[in-house]
């Protein structure tokens, strides 16, 4: 009688070993081979089960992944990092529901707190002002509990607090840099705050232990299509969906992709796929509504109807929905109707994403104060002399991107994107700390050497490199830049600066009906709008004053009037030779990242000129807010 070989510990742990060791090189068969002997031997190791899992999901296997995943968590319930696995793989199934109590299920496992179970379930109801409390008072008492920093931080990147999930999660990795989810977490902490090198080398590392892991892959295409390089991301897509074909948000990623390079029918038909895949999904009909040219069905709007959802559901999702909704009523002069819903997408989005109106005025009235005419006389030659950028300020919605592809359509200047580093500088020269949240921006600018204003123009060239090519000129059309004009000109005083303006009811109501990505939480109301814009000018009418003929102001309705005369004025602002391709802006093949790349492909029309019209009856806010100034942009 021949008995089963007894593997110890040991050979179990080294074989183990090799696999992932091999799993890393990027060799998951080799891995496979490795495992499939011990395995017969050993059906009952948990641990031999998750390894096979990772093998087969790294090989586009996905049913023999799940298999074996499965198999791990339910020979030892406890294994906190096969439930990890296990979601993920959940998810890359399309599986949203089972994927999130694994997860629950690897949070438990992993964690002595029932407190933290019981915030990470408020978290996927969207209930994050009951879940919040519930983390703070475990990290009071366990302020090195990594699971709690994770939870804080992901609460954080939710509502936008970037910064704060960034160094909750940069402790948790100096406490476990093991931890793949905090990391994960962290890669996309800072693709929400725009440092894209650095998300870009967190999912490197991840990949580096993981190459072939979809999760991972997934996300650095995210990272890639931020970054404008478009041809690797999409190849990414491509290899993911082709294992995973029913991953709705990778589907959905793909669709952004095949959009920004203007593959439209493509980028349509990535989205339905998403939707299809998950119907609930409301970014995916948003990014349908967000095309501008695409039109619904019948049974489109009815889909949303369905999903939409009395109380309850995914706030995300819930207020995506709304806005889809409101453009595709729209489209159908169904304006009562429209106006409903886009007032509830604005008032789902808001309750985590308030607007602080008090303190854009005073740091608005802070710029004036500070950087008046004798503080611009008095430092004369500073800065970095380079000429290169062309900033593009403004409201968003106002034109900025018809602005952008006409100068990028000259042979000497590269379009970029909305580029964060001018806030980031101010960010830093503002130095707020936790013990001490004041800033000493902008008032620290009064402190700055005449060498340090040269660095910071040229910290600000380098950092903004990797969004751009070798052309002599590139723009920046982050509109919220608009404020820190004072900065701009002191470090960067050959710079050119582009006023993008429209009437201020066909641009407010244009950022109340846009959901943004992130960012612009005063679109959420119509009267934050409304002051906003009176905010705005009176920024914009000091920096005229103090810095007469710097800034180039460009009407939106005078250019849809004029386009020839407004183009050649523009170049000539710009010191750019004439270039007729410029007149044909409609024709520049090229990456587009903002809601209007599909309407400046076209050439200028002037339809969405008076559309605020159509909801005039419900504007009034917004009218009240805009106050003096409709006298001096009369309706």
């Amino acid at each position: 009688m021949t008995t089963a070989p007894d593997h110890s510990h040991g050979d179990l742990d080294a074989t183990l070993r090799q696999a992932a060791d091999l799993r890393r090189q990027g060799q998951s068969n080799d891995a496979l081979s490795t495992l499939k002997p011990l395995a017969e031997q050993l059906p009952a190791s948990a641990q031999l089960q998750h390894h096979l899992g990772l093998c087969y999901s790294a090989l586009g296997q996905g049913g023999d992944a799940l298999r074996h995943l499965q198999k791990a968590v339910s020979l030892d319930p406890a294994y906190s990092e096969a439930w990890c696995s296990l979601g993920n793989q959940l998810q890359l199934a399309g599986n949203h529901a089972a994927s999130v109590k694994a997860l629950q299920s690897h949070l438990a496992t992993s964690t002595p707190h029932p407190e933290l179970i019981t915030a990470a379930d408020h978290v996927q109801k969207g209930e994050l002002a009951k879940a919040e409390p519930l983390v703070r008072g475990v990290l009071k008492q366990h302020p090195a509990d990594v699971s709690a920093m994770r939870l804080l931080a992901d609460i954080g990147i939710k509502v936008g607090q970037y910064q704060d999930a960034r160094h909750l999660l940069e402790r948790a990795l100096e406490l476990a840099p093991d931890y793949h989810l905090a990391r994960n977490n962290y890669a996309i902490a800072l693709l929400r705050s725009q440092q894209l090198s650095e998300a870009l080398a967190q999912v490197d590392i991840l990949l580096k232990r993981e190459p072939d892991n979809p999760n991972h892959l997934i996300l650095k295409g995210s990272i890639l299509v931020r970054m404008g390089d478009h041809p690797p991301a999409l190849t990414i897509y491509e290899k993911v969906l082709k294992d995973y074909p029913h991953q709705a948000r990778a589907q959905m990623n793909y669709g952004h992709a095949l959009k920004t390079v203007g593959r439209l029918e493509d980028s349509i038909a990535a989205y339905r796929a998403a939707i299809e895949l998950s119907p609930t999904m409301g970014e995916a009909y948003w990014s349908l509504a967000n095309l501008k040219t695409f039109r619904f069905s019948d049974d489109d709007i009815a889909g949303m109807r369905t999903a939409v959802t009395s109380e309850g559901g995914d706030a995300d999702d819930q207020s995506h929905l709304g806005f889809a909704l409101g453009k595709a009523l729209e489209d159908r002069k169904d304006y009562e109707e429209s106006f409903r819903y886009y007032k509830r997408g604005n008032a789902i989005r808001r309750i985590n994403h308030p607007f602080k109106a008090k303190q854009n005025m005073y740091n608005a009235a802070r710029q004036v104060n500070t950087c008046d005419t004798e503080f611009f006389a008095d430092r004369q030659g500073f800065g970095c002399p380079a000429p290169d950028p062309i900033f593009v300020v403004g409201l968003p919605r106002a034109g900025s991107t018809l602005l952008e592809q006409i100068l990028a359509s000259h042979s000497t200047v590269e379009g970029t994107a909305e580029l964060p580093d001018i806030i980031a500088i101010s960010r830093r020269l503002g130095g707020k700390k936790r013990d001490n949240p004041a800033s000493r921006y902008p008032e620290i600018l009064t402190e700055l050497t005449a060498d340090q204003a040269r660095e910071l123009g040229e910290g600000y060239l380098a950092s903004t490199r990797i969004q751009r090519s070798d052309t002599p000129f590139f723009i920046d059309k982050m509109p919220n830049n608009f404020l820190h004009i004072g900065l701009i000109h002191l470090i960067l005083p050959n710079a050119k600066i582009i006023d993008a303006r429209r009437h201020p009811m066909a641009g407010c109501f244009a950022g109340f009906k846009q959901l943004f990505a992130q960012g612009q939480t005063f679109t959420y109301d119509l009267a934050d709008v409304g002051h906003y814009y009176r905010n705005y000018v009176r920024v914009m009418d000091h920096w005229d004053a103090v810095l007469p003929g710097r800034v180039l102001r460009v009407q939106y309705e005078e250019m849809v009037a004029d386009a020839d005369n407004q183009i050649r004025r523009l170049l000539e602002y710009c010191e750019l030779p004439f270039e007729e391709q410029c007149l044909r802006f409609y024709e520049t093949d090229r990456a587009i990242r903002t809601p209007s790349s599909e309407q400046v492909r076209q050439p200028i029309f002037t339809e969405g000129l008076e559309q605020w019209r159509n909801y005039e009856s419900h504007l009034n806010p917004l009218k009240k807010a805009l106050g003096p100034l409709l006298e001096r942009y009369p309706i």
